[in-house]
């Protein structure tokens, strides 16, 4: 009978939500940048998207010491279109998402599911 290590599951939870709201940061922050009207406005937001960008990198480089890049990655790059399609898009920017792509993203919330099974 194996002992439950707590650091094997919490560590890679910590990590995959901390990449998970950093990659909706820096989607966001492109947005803004994207309708800024000044040259300043554009200039901080591009700074901090790529600063969130950088962040997300750090949180996949330390869960990759959790779990395999076939795991890893697709799970942070679905949890990332979700995130951002409802998230950023949806609640802050108000775009309308349609019963096409929310069926979209119940597709790539079962394709994480399946492939983080053990």
């Amino acid at each position: 009978m194996s002992r439950f290590n707590f650091q094997s599951v919490l560590v890679p939870l910590i990590l995959i939500s901390g990449n998970l709201f950093f990659n909706i940061v820096a989607s966001s922050c492109f947005k803004l940048s994207a309708i800024s009207s000044e040259w300043r406005r554009f200039l901080m937001w591009q700074i901090a998207g790529n600063l969130a960008g950088f962040i997300t990198v750090l949180t996949l480089t330390g869960l990759l010491r959790f779990v395999p890049l076939h795991v890893a990655h697709p799970i942070t790059t679905g949890l990332a279109v979700i995130g951002v399609q409802v998230v950023a898009s949806r609640w802050f920017f108000g775009e309308i998402i349609s019963p096409t792509q929310w069926l979209g993203v119940l597709l790539i919330a079962g394709g994480i599911v399946l492939i983080g099974r053990r």
